[in-house]
């Protein structure tokens, strides 16, 4: 077990423990049965087996762009952390980006650790988990502003239950918005650039291959964090770019099962019910589905060896 050094929703850069191996507990916490892999009821079970999901916001969601371009519900996070997760365990979202995978684990009751490049995102995790108090809460939330490609400084091997993050979606935010699936194209939007930075290191700055390749990279630095049959769950959209279909879901199936991971579900996150003023996509002649109603929540996990010994 790890000391419980008190470490409050802070940016690491510049603290003592910056780049350093952090003091967060990684067990359960629960009465559960050794061989459950979650604390959810049958009931609840149940629910979690349909294979296309839908959520809605929530007051304490960011639906404002300007203050981060990408973000998702907090029920989303808090469906794949119960699902994968018992109280107590660790949780880490390597592009923790707003903090609502901080926010999920917190309400749960499971350890999480965020990371993200830009401080702006990190002080706003802070922000968000400092008026998100839970008296009933053990757990610990920590966001740390550092590049992805270092986390497995901070954590012990085998120390993560879950990973589950919705990174950048390469660059389909960077480039100007014509707002051509929309009715109102005269909107504040645009013209605008949507984008979290142009920082190089930035995986929102690259093209397909090049994001596809670097995803690979940080992904294959936390799979020996990730227990075995630990489950990692991305989220991630195709794109249509110049009249062609870009499978981002694809590229990353296909890059992760050369890295170690094991594909073991697809699900779909139904947004029809989260989507405003949709227009007509490729009207009259070219049929061209609504990207934006849809996305993959695409599941792995580390398999054991070959030898089926953990």
């Amino acid at each position: 077990m790890i000391g419980q050094e008190t470490i409050p929703p802070m940016i690491l850069r510049g603290h003592d423990l910056h780049g350093k191996c952090l003091p967060i507990e990684y067990n359960r916490t629960c009465r559960c049965p050794p061989t459950h892999i979650n604390c959810m009821t049958p009931k609840d079970w149940l629910k979690s087996q349909l294979g296309v999901w839908q959520f809605s916001y929530e007051g304490r969601d960011v639906r404002d762009k300007t203050v981060h371009p990408a973000t998702f519900p907090i029920a989303l996070a808090k469906k794949v952390i119960e699902l994968f997760t018992h109280e107590g365990q660790l949780v880490l979202d390597p592009f923790v980006g707003s903090g609502t995978t901080l926010l999920a684990a917190s309400d749960l009751n499971r350890n999480a650790v965020g990371f993200d490049l830009q401080k702006q995102y990190v002080q706003l995790c802070a922000s968000r988990l400092s008026t998100n108090s839970n008296i009933f809460n053990y757990s610990k939330q920590i966001a740390v502003e550092d590049d992805a490609r270092n986390i497995p400084r901070y954590l012990h091997p085998e120390s993560l239950s879950l990973i589950w993050t919705s990174p950048p979606y390469a660059n389909l935010l960077n480039r100007k918005r014509r707002n051509k699936s929309r009715r109102n194209r005269n909107n504040e939007q645009l013209g605008k650039v949507e984008q979290y930075s142009q920082d190089e290191r930035d995986l929102g700055v690259l093209d397909l291959a090049g994001y596809t390749a670097a995803m690979g990279d940080i992904f294959e630095g936390l799979l020996l964090l990730l227990k075995p049959k630990g489950h990692c769950v991305i989220n991630v959209p195709d794109m249509w770019w110049e009249n062609e279909r870009i499978t981002i879901h694809i590229s990353l199936v296909e890059e992760m099962r050369t890295r170690g991971y094991e594909l073991r579900n697809i699900i779909i996150w139904d947004r029809t019910n989260l989507v405003n003023q949709i227009g007509i996509f490729g009207w009259p002649s070219n049929y061209i589905t609504m990207g934006v109603t849809f996305e993959y929540l695409l599941d792995f996990w580390r398999p054991l060896p070959s030898d089926g010994k953990p």
